[in-house]
């Protein structure tokens, strides 16, 4: 077994795509994973902006948060209604594109993956975070950590998406299921107590007031605590990955992810208020919000370090909802022109692999240039996915109001409704968060759309330059002629050569003398080649010495190239390169490579009349 089988797992047929698709239970792990972790540090982003109103913040945090989950409610019926209108995938982009133009689904697009990188870079921020709070003795190796754990979710992702669904179920499930009891036990204690519980490890008493709770700092707790609502597009960008019905299963499997997410977004603002909890600031004595809750419910033993183990994995593994995302999004931009061609391309275990590659490279360097810290990524956040919120719903209702039908008056007015509370809250986002970060999005946004139509623009020129070649042109076929370039007379050269005097008469042999031997090179050329093929009657290839007297190798080699093609304008000119082949990747290094910059600077310089042939030797 290979180390790539090994890692990757074996390359799977196309026929068994089918078997990789995904049910409501499968589907939970690999697209919910960021929108119900977002429990563990939305309510605590809120609460930490309200800190200045002491213990006045816990009386807020119930109206924002449940001025999220309504914001939330009224995204999930859009996100139900999109699943149905679109079947094949593509969320944002595709409802965005389809009726409201190109450049608006670009710009769905362009906010969902950037939306994507920073998803990744904060969940594995996050639950590095959590990790440290609980043993600050690891901080100094925050960026390895982070790094590490982006290395393990990458790869489990390029082993397909059945496998990914299967190692992130236990994680997802124990946190709900822990969450649930500890907000199901609290919640029974609040009532039976007159809504005045007793905590079993009491938290840190909460500040006095030092600010005011005026609007501007309500806004900035609302902003703050909508990063609960990342991840809620995930499903409907990626209902091809659901087994029949196609449908029904990725709304069932996007109903259970919300109807999750608003029980425990609601829980936590509830107990929270009951029993006086609020968020501290980073730094020593730092307790995240779940954990002084559940040491509140059910004190510090044996269930509460479960519930902390379980936090710290889904918060690290969130990332996984965009590694599942992204690629997908990719693949249909790729397949429009937009990005790329291999984008859209499957890979050995039938995910979009370059995709996954290229969003593990932009989250890495995001994690270095941040040092790995959540507090420095969270201004950049949720910008991208309420835009692609407004976008989706926006066109949702120019889609209602095409296709018509029973239930379009509703509908529209459902979309109409979200869309305008959406785009109020990308506004309120962006201006609270502007100066700590998000000009910084701001700005990535349309760039990343000029990359997109450049990309399209390219692909169309291309498209126009070779299309429509008409009858093959035979008033050409005379021999080419010839050029091998060869730095020593060995097996490799001979080989090259011989195939090279079977294409024509006219063969240029090209010897680079940097002032060392040359008198040793036109020795042996005499003996192994000239006087071989004047007795057996053939044409004598010309050996060419060319000085090079700064011992470049390259440079004087597609110099005399590029005049010979000069001179015989009516001409080919098949330039043959011996290489040697080596038996494993690693000896790869332990050779010059000037082969293969040679054919790089060939195909680069050259034109239509200039071909570039391999004479390939293999090492046995």
């Amino acid at each position: 077994m290979s180390i790539v089988d090994f890692l990757l797992g074996r390359p799977l047929r196309s026929s068994e795509e089918r078997g990789e698709k995904l049910g409501a239970l499968g589907g939970i792990p690999v697209f919910g994973l960021d929108a119900l972790s977002s429990a563990a540090y939305g309510p605590e982003a809120a609460l930490t902006l309200l800190i200045p109103l002491g213990a006045l913040s816990v009386v807020y945090i119930i109206p924002i948060s449940f001025s999220i989950i309504g914001l939330l409610l009224i995204v999930f019926f859009s996100y139900r209604q999109t699943i149905a209108a679109y079947p094949t995938g593509g969320g944002s982009y595709i409802v965005a594109g389809k009726n409201l133009g190109e450049s608006a689904g670009l710009l769905a697009a362009a906010a969902l993956m950037i939306d994507y990188v920073l998803t990744a870079a904060v969940g594995i921020s996050a639950g590095v975070g959590a990790l440290i709070s609980a043993v600050p003795s690891l901080q100094p190796h925050t960026l390895g950590i982070c790094l590490g754990i982006l290395l393990v979710i990458t790869i489990i992702n390029l082993r397909g998406v059945r496998e990914t669904g299967t190692v992130f179920m236990i994680p997802t499930y124990l946190f709900v299921g822990t969450l649930l009891i500890t907000l199901g036990i609290g919640i029974f204690k609040a009532m039976i107590s007159g809504g005045h519980p007793s905590p079993v490890t009491a938290p840190p008493v909460l500040g006095g007031v030092t600010a005011a709770a005026g609007a501007w700092l309500m806004l900035k707790a609302f902003s703050s605590g909508c990063t609960a609502m990342t991840g809620v597009e995930a499903v409907s960008n990626g209902v091809r990955a659901f087994r029949e019905p196609v449908v029904k299963t990725a709304q069932w499997t996007l109903t259970i992810i919300i109807g999750l997410l608003v029980v425990l977004l609601a829980g936590i603002a509830i107990l929270c208020h009951a029993y006086h909890i609020g968020a501290t600031n980073p730094g020593a004595g730092y307790q995240s919000v779940l954990s002084q809750l559940t040491a509140a419910v059910v004190g510090k033993n044996i269930f509460y370090f479960v519930t902390i183990a379980s936090i710290l994995l889904v918060l690290a593994f969130s990332a996984n909802t965009a590694f599942a995302d992204f690629p997908r999004l990719c693949r249909l931009l790729a397949q429009d022109g937009y990005l790329p061609y291999p984008m859209a391309i499957q890979g050995r275990r039938l995910v979009y692999t370059i995709g996954i590659t290229v969003l593990a490279i932009f989250c890495g360097i995001l994690l270095s240039i941040f040092g790995g810290v959540t507090d420095r990524l969270i201004p950049l956040y949720a910008i991208g996915a309420f835009l692609a919120f407004t976008l989706s719903q926006a066109g949702m209702v120019m889609h209602w109001k095409r296709v018509g039908g029973k239930m379009k008056r509703s509908a529209m007015l459902i979309n109409g409704f979200g869309a305008t509370m959406t785009a109020i809250t990308v506004v309120v986002v962006t201006l609270t968060k502007f100066v700590e970060g998000a000009w910084i999005t701001v700005l990535l946004i349309p760039a990343m759309i000029v990359l997109m139509f450049s990309i399209r623009r390219h692909y169309t020129r291309v498209q126009k330059e070779i299309a429509n070649p008409g009858p093959i042109d035979l008033t050409q076929m005379g021999a080419p002629i010839v050029v091998m370039p060869a730095t020593s007379w060995n097996k490799i050269a001979c080989e090259a050569l011989q195939f090279a005097v079977s294409l024509s008469s006219e063969v240029h042999v090209l010897h680079v003398d940097s002032g060392e031997d040359e008198e040793n090179a036109r020795k042996q050329w005499l003996e192994c080649v000239e006087k071989p093929m004047m007795k057996a009657g053939l044409p004598v290839p010309h050996m060419n010495v060319l000085k090079s007297p700064y011992r470049f190798v390259i440079n004087p080699i597609v110099d005399y190239v590029l005049e010979l093609e000069k001179k015989n304008p009516g001409r080919q000119i098949a330039v043959i390169i011996p290489e040697l082949v080596q038996r494993h990747w690693y000896q790869y290094f332990l050779h010059n490579q000037r082969a293969t910059w040679l054919k790089a600077a060939l195909l680069m310089k050259g034109n239509q009349r200039i071909v570039v042939i391999n004479a390939p030797w293999y090492l046995k």
